[in-house]
């Protein structure tokens, strides 16, 4: 092999001679410190560009230069197939899917913002007493001195210190459980009464009680040149003693509080040094200092001021400990509720199970266990006990107010509530019906002690601006932009804390950028989208501030409103101008239009792609008459807009009252037969209507109900008649193994495999179906099992899959591999592309019809065998929409008749932005498969940004008009160009120059008016 002289450029990463997958030896120069986009039809090598070459190499080299027991496994780590790459930069990767599981990571703890809260609170917050309710701290010396100026001047007082340091005991670190909480504290019980002469032995007895240790605080107090003993008698009597001589005491009552009198002071500015000498001599001595006021005439009161250096209340002088920021983790047995260790639900007794339906009052029978014959005397106690507690009993549960709930669940002295009841049942667990009672109304339900705050009593009462941690980690990022950039500090904590409120507000605000303003801080991130995710990840590398990285995203577009867009493009270029170099993987025309440099691959996907096809600027790649991407810039292709669009006919879906999350009362009415979106800006409800409510009522109208009771969540569903069946098209992955892949998802594996097997080798050795299946023990490899991999665990690291070497990742055994059809083995076919399956399989038509269904939603460059774990969500969700499409043509291909066809496969496809991954070009075959599932008789409900899918929609209903707490409204419906022309629809805003109509209002002034 001939030597290559390459040369160094440190302003750029040079690449040449790029293999990986479909790449075909390639040259590419990204420039440092730009924002680079990689373009291109979907397949056509962008990710093996970016991903499997670019990134895979710069970690290659990071992991090069760990330990030895590190590298020792580099030699089975495959290396990119690349010739040369040079002025690569520490690489890092944002991708689509979200990764996490943890059920404790939220979004605050992902972006660090919750590290910073911890600290804030801890060094910052106000601790209020679990019991009284009052201030717990220290108090310094300059707060002393200001409370005793606060006096009259000249006011006479006596600075004191108690003759025995008080042992400070610390409020144990245990909060009251609900029970404890309700029940009130009884009194305690009183001694018998004794008699006089009894009580005036024991005083007596007591007042010259001096034990040895108290003997040596006296002595030692003395030779420290303390002389004067002071006590305050019940009846207000004031005694001042000099104890030169142990017959002085005689006249103390040691069972009574005894002070050590420090000074006598009248107070005036003069004296302050004094003061704070008395001060620092009280604390010094024993922790606290007391001031009692000598009033110069009868009319005036004496005063008792107590200061203390230990941290406890001002009101009830409980001591606590100090806040530290483990304290305010609920990943941390230290500050973690101890019922729910941090979780913020048990399993206990579930509020929804119990009051199933929330629309109904409590004279309706709200309370599901007390609707039964057995039960029903608790109705009317409950009946009974509202009436007198005034609380309505003939409106619906929802319209309650939060007090008037609790009285119900908890109930008060005669009224045992919802919780008693069950806590009497639970005392009768022995009998067989009650526990099978009992576990109807069991379920993960929230914490009975934290309310899912997830945080024990001590931390939820540190308080800054009157809120707790956990009620700031409920704000959502808009609401907490505001509430941190509001927050005032005193100079004092502001030294302390200044740059940790800095902190907060720039990682707040970086959120706020990628248009994540409607989530919570407190959100579980593993209920965010892969887009979500992405975006998370992307604002936690600005906050980390970063310089000199190599940043490569893949779609940081995805499920963003094209309103957003802008502010995700400011974030990157922000993130570019710090001094890194960013690779984004992108089909927004809007980005792409953004970048510095432009590379766009091509000209087709798997196999005929893996071409530069041009690279430079977006002005020099959209003049290149090779590159579909810039034919789509430049307006020379276009996706165009439907000369007449499908009406709305007879058959709806009508949905009422829906209600959940940002929800508040929605209805909504679906034509069916049509091409329908739900469009708006993210956060505004969409998926929260579709998947939770919709989906879910759905499944119950046609019998097929999973999970809990929806009904709570809407007021009515009408129309359900006109629909068989309801499928979610939505981009969970099609399998968690590396055995799953598209080909075995839509049934095509069972025909290539039954193939081989008629092939006269595979009889003649007796090889059925079976043996060509990798899922099951027979023709698949013993040691990886079918997998092609196996994982080995690093001590240090994560995992690394590597390729097994006793099949060499080919997942058969070798005499499986020995049987060829037109010279191809079982593996040879699943290393195929679904483009070239189809000219391999011609004139096998019931795996071609299958296999068809891929090419058509755009997925032809997809490899038959790809394992499910590698696809990405929009790639997931294509397939399972083939395999839909493909379930509908058997369907029409079984009946002669067309209308008996339709009438059969009246199926409701709910999908969640199909157009992820996709180009321009794809997009195109995309809704030419959502056209054949409409003419087979199906209905399609689309969620979606992509403003060439909403313009080809038949019908669109848009949710707003901002996200969060701003949107959960439906802002309008009707075709596109209604859409367009309301002034209310951000979306419309957007859609009207696609349509080519003018724009209702400038984008600005919507935002005010929304």
């Amino acid at each position: 092999m001939r030597e290559q002289k390459f040369e160094q450029n440190l302003d750029k990463i040079t690449i040449r001679g790029a293999r990986t997958h479909n790449l075909k030896g390639i040259d590419v120069d990204i420039p440092h410190n730009a924002l680079t986009v990689v373009s291109g039809v979907s397949g056509s090598g962008k990710s093996s560009l970016a991903f499997d070459t670019v990134y895979a190499e710069g970690q290659r080299r990071y992991v090069e230069s760990l330990s030895a027991y590190a590298r020792q496994f580099l030699e089975r780590i495959e290396k990119p197939d690349v010739d040369h790459m040079d002025g690569l930069a520490p690489a890092i990767a944002i991708k689509q899917k979200n990764q996490t599981r943890n059920p404790r990571s939220t979004v605050a703890t992902a972006t660090e913002i919750y590290d910073y809260l911890r600290l804030l609170y801890a060094r910052c917050g106000t601790v209020t007493c679990l019991h009284c309710g009052g201030i717990v701290k220290h108090d310094t010396v300059d707060e002393i001195v200001t409370a005793l100026f606060a006096l009259p001047e000249g006011t006479r007082t006596y600075a004191l210190f108690p003759i025995e340091r008080a042992e400070v005991k610390i409020e144990p670190m245990q909060m009251p459980t609900v029970e404890e909480e309700a029940d009130t504290p009884k009194p305690p019980k009183r001694s018998p009464k004794k008699s006089a002469k009894a009580s005036k032995t024991t005083v007596a007895a007591s007042s010259f009680n001096l034990t040895d240790t108290l003997k040596e605080r006296l002595t030692e107090l003395r030779r420290r040149g303390y002389n004067r003993l002071f006590q305050q008698t019940p009846g207000g009597e004031n005694k001042t003693v000099e104890f030169s001589t142990p017959e002085s005491l005689l006249e103390l009552d040691f069972s009574q509080p005894i002070f050590v009198l420090i000074d006598r002071l009248a107070l005036n500015p003069e004296i302050r040094s004094r003061i704070v000498d008395a001060i620092e001599t009280g604390y010094r001595e024993s922790g606290e200092v007391q001031f009692f006021t000598m009033p110069r005439d009868e009319n005036e009161k004496p005063a008792k001021l107590r200061f203390s250096l230990a941290f406890e209340c001002t009101t009830c002088h409980r001591a606590y400990r100090e806040p530290e920021p483990r304290l305010f983790s609920f990943n941390n047995p230290y500050g973690a509720c101890p019922r729910c260790q941090g979780f913020g639900n048990t399993i206990d007794f579930d509020p929804n199970l119990i009051i199933p339906d929330k629309s109904k009052s409590l004279a309706d029978g709200a309370i599901a266990p007390w609707c039964t014959t057995k039960y029903r005397p608790y109705h009317g106690e409950m009946i009974r006990a509202a009436k007198a507690a005034n609380i309505p009993t003939n409106v619906p549960w929802y319209d309650l107010e939060p007090y008037q709930q609790r009285f119900i669940e908890e109930g008060d002295g005669t009224y045992p509530g919802i919780q008693g009841f069950f806590r009497a049942l639970e005392r009768k667990k022995y009998k067989l019906h009650v526990r099978v009672f009992l576990s109807k109304y069991r379920g993960y339900a929230l914490c009975p002690d934290c309310r899912g705050q997830r945080l024990r009593a001590e931390a939820r009462a540190v308080l800054i601006n009157n809120q707790n941690i956990c009620e700031t980690s409920a704000l959502t990022i808009a609401e907490a932009q505001t509430f941190f950039d509001s927050l005032q500090l005193s100079p004092t904590q502001l030294e302390v804390a200044g740059k940790i409120l800095e902190e907060v507000r720039q990682r707040i605000h970086f959120l706020h950028q990628v248009g994540l303003d409607y989530l919570t801080l407190d959100r579980l991130s593993s209920t965010l989208s892969g887009g979500e995710s992405q975006r998370i990840q992307l604002a936690t590398s600005l906050g980390s501030r970063l310089v000199g990285a190599l940043y490569v995203l893949d779609e940081p577009s995805i499920g963003l409103h094209t309103r957003d867009t802008a502010k995700l493009i400011r974030i990157m270029k922000d993130l570019r101008d710090l001094g890194n170099t960013i690779l984004v993987v992108e089909h927004d025309p809007d980005v792409i239009r953004s970048a510095d440099h432009l590379l766009d691959l091509g000209p087709g996907a798997g196999e005929l792609g893996g071409q530069l096809l041009a690279e430079g600027t977006v002005a020099e790649v959209t003049a290149n008459p090779n590159s579909i991407t810039g034919k789509y810039l430049s307006g020379r292709l276009t996706i165009p807009v439907p000369k007449y669009r499908r009406e709305p006919g007879r058959e709806h879906l009508k949905l009422t009252g829906a209600r959940i999350h940002n929800l508040r009362g929605v209805d909504i009415d679906i034509p069916l037969g049509l091409l329908v979106c739900v469009t708006g800006v993210s956060g505004s409800g969409k998926s929260t209507l579709v998947h939770q409510v919709l989906y879910r009522a759905l499944m119950q109208a046609l019998g097929q109900t999973e999970g809990s009771d929806p009904s709570p969540l809407f007021r009515e569903l009408t129309g359900t008649h006109h629909l068989n069946d309801v499928i979610l098209v939505d981009q969970s992955p099609i399998g968690r193994t590396p055995r799953s892949n598209p080909v075995t998802y839509i049934k095509a594996f069972d025909d290539i495999r039954a193939l081989f097997a008629a092939q006269p080798d595979a009889k003649r050795r007796g090889f059925g179906p079976g043996h060509f299946s990798f899922n099951v023990p027979g023709g698949r490899c013993d040691v990886c099992e079918g997998d092609g991999t196996v994982t080995v665990e690093m001590q240090f690291l994560a995992d690394v899959e590597l390729p097994c070497e006793e099949c060499n990742g080919t997942r058969y055994k070798s005499q499986i591999l020995d049987i060829k059809y037109k010279g191809k083995s079982i593996f040879d076919v699943l290393n195929m592309t679904v483009k070239e399956a189809l000219v391999y399989f011609a004139g096998h038509p019931k795996i071609v019809d299958k296999l068809y269904v891929l090419d058509e939603v755009g997925l032809s460059y997809v490899r038959l065998g790809q394992s499910a774990t590698t696809l990405s969500g929009g790639e997931a969700q294509r397939v399972k929409l083939a395999s839909h499409l493909a379930t509908a043509r058997s369907i029409t291909g079984r009946s002669t008749n067309e209308t008996a066809a339709k009438a059969r496969s009246r199926t409701l496809y709910i999908l969640d932005e199909p157009t992820t991954g996709l180009h321009f070009d794809d997009v195109a075959k995309l809704l030419a498969a959502f056209r054949k599932l409409i003419d087979g008789g199906g209905s399609l409900l689309v969620i979606e940004h992509n403003l060439d899918v909403i313009k080809s929609a038949d019908w669109v209903i848009d949710m707003g008009p901002e996200g969060g707490s701003g949107g959960g409204q439906v802002v309008a419906t009707g075709t596109p160009e209604e859409i367009a022309v309301n002034p209310r629809s951000h979306t419309g805003h957007w859609l009207a120059p696609v349509l080519h109509l003018q724009t209702p209002k400038q984008e600005s002034e919507l935002q005010v008016t929304a």
